[in-house]
């Protein structure tokens, strides 16, 4: 018996499916591929935070079980970050909700608040969630490319006023997976200006925030600028190497909070107990954190001398862990992708495509290709080499 609902039948296959296909391609062959596909770190977990988790197994095990919104020492713990690392007072009780990793929340979050044919405004290329989740609550998706014109920031003024009525939410993502732009605090109190003008909630997927290269490229949290219809999203996935453990929160404007609340009651429970006390841990310390950027730019310098060399535009990445290299005029992303592919290479990336929507029949990731800075220091010097290689035979 085959049943699936209208959305379900009209979904294009995940994107991060095909690049698994790809992966599994080349270890059917027989070859272990260098994967730059899938923004999953490689690199462990913290030894302390594993040994948080361990200690809270046995402290929490007949405690049933969580509470939805994830314990008040979580909460408490998360405000105490915020505070700390960008200057905001955040009620725990009021002002935060937790979730099972960012990637449930932001596919939730518009049920909270749209109706059926209402507009939610989102980046292209952008995280496939947001534009799946907005598919779900059967909202119209609107897009707005982001560009390197334009430093990929949106252009707000190209929306028009008949979509700008009827939205409820506006997505932004920085520092953006996957073009690796940051926004100014100048950027983000105009995205802040025109969602309270027009009442639309305002949405940063902040989950790269604590990556970055140079202090001068430090991300602002939208925070930063108001708590007034503003929901900032942020994880433990990339901070602190913890994607496997499914942990993240929401903060902002108590109203909104409040409402987000009562739609995730009725969807799961909160973050096992373990989880939260080794988030609790993780974000007390932040020599980790500074590890792993030292770790991740190596891996980008690596890998942009190696483009460079070979004539391609420089596309040095200012923050999360993705480059999103440009290539030469006539050489797409799916063909660079598909040449890395074969054998004598073992290269897994994203083409640029994957992670946009064609509009008007035109594609503008189609020349771009991603790569997550995930596999090993020595994996990307070798890549590098053989990158160069399959450039100049394309």
């Amino acid at each position: 018996m085959k049943i699936a609902n209208s959305i379900i039948k009209g979904l294009p296959v995940f994107a991060f499916d095909e690049i698994d296909t790809m992966f599994n391609s080349l270890k059917a062959k027989g070859i272990t591929p260098i994967d730059f596909g899938i923004g999953d770190p490689k690199d462990p977990t913290p030894s302390f935070i594993r040994e948080a988790a361990k200690r809270s197994i046995d402290e929490n095990a007949g405690r049933g079980y969580p509470i939805y919104n994830g314990t008040k020492e979580y909460r408490f713990a998360v405000s105490q970050w915020i505070k700390k690392r960008f200057s905001v007072d955040i009620d725990p009780d009021k002002e935060i909700c937790t979730a099972i990793g960012a990637k449930e929340l932001i596919f939730n979050l518009s049920n909270a608040f749209v109706e059926p044919e209402d507009y939610i405004i989102m980046p292209n290329p952008g995280y496939p969630p947001y534009l799946k989740g907005a598919l779900f609550s059967r909202a119209i998706p609107y897009f707005l490319d982001l560009k390197k014109e334009n430093n990929f920031l949106p252009d707000l003024d190209s929306i028009p006023k008949d979509v700008i009525k009827k939205t409820k939410i506006l997505w932004l993502n920085y520092p953006n997976n996957p073009t690796a732009g940051t926004a100014t605090i100048d950027f983000l109190k105009r995205a802040v200006e025109f969602c309270n003008k027009n009442n639309i909630v305002v949405i940063n997927d902040e989950c790269y925030s604590e990556i970055y290269y140079e202090n001068e490229f430090k991300p602002h949290s939208i925070l930063e600028v108001s708590k007034k219809g503003v929901l900032s999203i942020n994880s433990m996935s990339k901070r602190s190497l913890m994607t496997g453990w499914r942990i993240a929160w929401v903060a902002g404007d108590n109203e909104l909070i409040d409402t987000i609340k009562k739609l995730k009651t009725n969807i799961d429970s909160g973050p096992p107990y373990f989880v939260q006390d080794a988030a609790i841990t993780a974000l007390k310390d932040e020599v980790h954190v500074e590890e792993n950027r030292k770790r991740l730019k190596q891996r980008r310098d690596v890998l942009v001398e190696a483009f460079t060399s070979v004539g391609f535009e420089d596309c040095t990445p200012r923050g999360t862990f993705y480059i999103w290299q440009k290539l030469p005029d006539g050489v797409k992303g799916i063909d660079l992708c598909k040449k890395l592919l074969e054998p004598e290479y073992g290269i897994v990336v994203t083409p640029g495509s994957f992670l946009t929507e064609t509009i008007n029949n035109k594609n503008i990731g189609d020349n771009y290709l991603r790569m997550a800075l995930v596999p090993s220091i020595e994996e990307c010097k070798v890549a590098a080499k053989k990158i160069a290689e399959a450039v100049k035979k394309l």
